[in-house]
């Protein structure tokens, strides 16, 4: 399990979230990415409705919000997951990811009706270790990783458990924002 999780964690931050200036394309990249990465560590064995809710606090609490990521269907094609983010005064941002449930790649991204390019990422692990956690969800065993995107020099702190939470296992994040930093707390789950 600690394999899988740490593959799962590396996943999270994968893509254009650092490059990102805004709070929407973060969290979006974020969670499109680790889904691939669960298809080759433990499968894509999500259901129709499995959900994933988030609390959002940004740019030292000046942007306060949510994210809701959820299996919308499961097709021919793949699986598809809506993710619906909040973000207060700054707006809201849908998006729909379409994933080969296969091998976890990334089909098709369409963000506020657009298709959108598939981001690539350059990602360091710096150091992951196992660990405990407590969000607004509850307590959970997790694994803490610190990863750096070499392309924007920065690092992110992520903690994660794909063995319990659905989609993308993520139990909280904290990564630099143009205002300060981002911080996603999970505040509710439905695994089907």
């Amino acid at each position: 399990m600690f394999k899988s999780m740490l593959l799962t964690v590396a996943m999270l931050v994968s893509g254009s979230v650092f490059a990102s200036e805004t709070v929407f394309e973060a969290l979006s990249a974020m969670n499109r990415h680790v889904v691939a990465d669960q298809a080759h560590t433990m499968g894509l064995e999500w259901k129709k409705g499995d959900r994933n809710e988030y609390k959002m606090n940004a740019a030292m609490g000046m942007i306060q919000g949510s994210m809701i990521m959820e299996v919308r269907e499961i097709t021919a094609e793949g699986i598809w997951v809506d993710q619906s983010v909040d973000a207060g005064a700054m707006g809201k941002q849908q998006s729909s990811t379409l994933f080969d449930k296969d091998t976890g790649a990334i089909k098709k991204i369409i963000s506020d009706g657009k298709e959108q390019e598939i981001p690539k990422s350059n990602i360091e692990v710096i150091e992951t270790k196992e660990d405990k956690i407590t969000v607004p969800a509850g307590t959970f065993e997790c694994i803490h990783a610190r990863l750096k995107d070499k392309d924007a020099n920065q690092e992110v702190n992520i903690w994660a458990n794909p063995a319990a939470i659905p989609l993308s296992g993520m139990l909280k994040m904290v990564r630099p924002f143009q205002f300060g930093e981002i911080q996603i707390e999970l505040t509710k789950f439905t695994k089907n």
